[in-house]
C-alpha cells in the first residue's frame, strides 16, 4: 500500500470510528474502534479504497456532491464497502453485505459521516 493509501485509509478509519463513537447505541465492540495499527490489512486497504472512490466521486461531480442527501452519501459508502468486502473475504456473513436497508441505523449515520469527511477534504 502506498503512503498516500495508507493516509487515506486513515482518514476513513477514523471517520469510522469518531462515526461509531457519535452513533452506536451502548458500548460498541472493540474491534469497531480499534486503532488504525490493528485493523487487519485487508480491512486497511478496503478502506484505502473506499476512501479513494469517495474522493474521485466528489472531484468528478466537480463538488456537485453537495446536493446529495445524507442517505445518498451514506448508500455510496455502503455499496463501496460492500464490494471490498466481496473482494477480501470468500462468503462473507450476510451482515457484512447487508443492503443500506437492512443496515442498523448507526451504521447508516456513520457511512454518511464518511462521506461528508472526505467530501470536505476533497472540495473542489
Amino acid at each position: 500500500m502506498t503512503t498516500q493509501q495508507n493516509e487515506h485509509g486513515r482518514v476513513f478509519r477514523e471517520a469510522w470510528i469518531a462515526g461509531v463513537r457519535k452513533h452506536f447505541p451502548g458500548e460498541p465492540k472493540p474491534g469497531y474502534v480499534a486503532d488504525w495499527d490493528d485493523t487487519p490489512d485487508w480491512e486497511r486497504q478496503a478502506a484505502g479504497a473506499v476512501y479513494n472512490q469517495v474522493a474521485h466521486f466528489v472531484e468528478i461531480a466537480d463538488g456537485a456532491t453537495r446536493h446529495l442527501s445524507r442517505e445518498q452519501k451514506g448508500r455510496f459508502v455502503a455499496l463501496c464497502w460492500i464490494a471490498q468486502i466481496h473482494k477480501h473475504i470468500p462468503n462473507p456473513k450476510p451482515s457484512y453485505v447487508a443492503d443500506w436497508d437492512d443496515m442498523p441505523s448507526w451504521q447508516q449515520e456513520t457511512d454518511s459521516d464518511i462521506f461528508e469527511e472526505i467530501e470536505r477534504r476533497n472540495r473542489p
